[in-house]
């Protein structure tokens, strides 16, 4: 019997409560957490592209997981 090493990737609950920190003034850790350390250093820098990012994250974050599990590239 063989066992396919399945990636386990970031949960996506877990980048939504990091999402919502984001409202708080932190910025960005949700795309720490899935992998985008430049995007996730642009959000903290710009609080979020001043809230309008943080806004359009709301749809992207499970796409987003799904990349790093893929192993997608990602910025």
């Amino acid at each position: 019997m063989s066992t396919a090493l399945v990636k386990r990737g970031p949960s996506v609950p877990v980048a939504y409560i990091l999402l919502l920190l984001g409202w708080f003034g932190l910025c960005g850790l949700h795309r720490f957490y899935l992998g985008r350390w430049v995007s996730g250093l642009l959000w903290l820098l710009t609080f979020g592209l001043l809230g309008v990012g943080q806004i359009i994250d709301i749809f992207f974050v499970p796409r987003m997981a799904e990349d790093y599990r893929r192993g997608a590239p990602v910025w």
